[in-house]
């Protein structure tokens, strides 16, 4: 698990955290950054995976060294979330911190929600908040609304490859009474905004609603089992613990074939020289050397070529 080597060697990897509610994204990096300092460890770039809400808890992966080379390839990664709609309201940030803008009386039924969370599955169209980091000519969307203005969100393509009630089982299938929130888990592919998402099921459900709850459980390869709180992390820095804390660079790759190569050849990859192509070995893969990622490589028929290097 651990890629750092010892003690005071650079740190190579991803520390996996389980966000607090009300940090933003940067300040879990800083997080890291001021551990690794109180850890005594060589100053490391530190770069995070996904920016998570500051309401939102949950899996925020934190790149560290040769890692940040993968951050991007995080950002474009599929995601899962718990969230929780409360019924009857809508806020002008879609969740529980902001102003109520709409309410309704209406509370749907279990059964009800059920039956409308396949309209929202698969290829969908959705507007993003007024509330979120998007730019509109050259500003962000958030500090506009916060301006008092209304700017216009088009609506963008994004997929929900799952959407389903939480735990199904804790309703008792023969209440036809209304609910006034619901527990949902969504795959959802980047791009996409939970909080819209919860505002359309609640409109289509004939009502209004916000989030209440939200927890990413999943980034990519990332799981909740592998995140660590913020208490551990600062525990760890004391203890000079935290490269045990590490997974590999390689964690942020479980889903490409690792492609072996010789020393020749690494050192070829590392001059960014192209190798021969092999119609056996193509597509994205990892070059290894032993155990030592040397890069993510594109690979055709006609050639091996260097995506991204790594200082290993």
């Amino acid at each position: 698990m651990n890629d750092g080597g010892e003690q005071g060697a650079p740190l190579h990897g991803w520390l996996i955290l389980d966000k607090p509610h009300g940090l933003g994204s940067t300040q879990g990096v800083s997080a890291v950054k001021r551990a690794i300092r109180e850890a005594g460890l060589p100053k490391t770039k530190v770069g995070h995976g996904g920016t998570l809400d500051p309401l939102a808890t949950g899996v925020l992966p934190i790149a560290l060294g040769e890692a940040t080379k993968l951050a991007g390839r995080m950002l474009d990664s599929d995601k899962i979330y718990d969230f929780t709609i409360a019924f009857g309201a809508q806020t002008d940030t879609l969740d529980l911190e902001g102003a109520v803008i709409a309410t309704s009386d209406v509370r749907p039924t279990q059964g009800a929600v059920e039956a409308v969370l396949s309209r929202f599955t698969g290829p969908i169209e959705q507007a993003p908040p007024a509330y979120s980091a998007i730019l509109i000519d050259g500003q962000r969307a958030y500090d506009l609304a916060r301006a008092g203005q209304q700017p216009e969100m088009k609506t963008r393509a994004v997929t929900v490859h799952a959407l389903a009630i939480c735990d199904p089982a804790r309703g008792d299938p023969g209440e036809d009474n209304g609910v006034d929130a619901i527990t949902l888990t969504a795959h959802v592919s980047k791009g996409t905004y939970i909080r819209s998402l919860a505002r359309d099921v609640a409109l289509a459900l004939g009502t209004v609603g916000h989030v209440t709850l939200l927890r990413r459980v999943k980034a990519g390869p990332f799981r909740l089992d592998q995140a660590i709180s913020l208490d551990k992390l600062a525990q760890a820095a004391k203890e000079r613990s935290i490269a045990q804390l590490l997974l590999p660079l390689t964690a942020g790759l479980d889903d490409i074939p690792a492609l072996p190569v010789t020393p020749d050849q690494a050192v070829a990859l590392k001059q960014g020289r192209i190798l021969p192509g092999d119609p056996c070995k193509e597509g994205l893969m990892l070059a290894m050397l032993g155990d030592t990622p040397i890069a993510l490589v594109s690979g055709d028929q006609a050639e091996i070529s260097v995506v991204r290097g790594f200082n290993l």
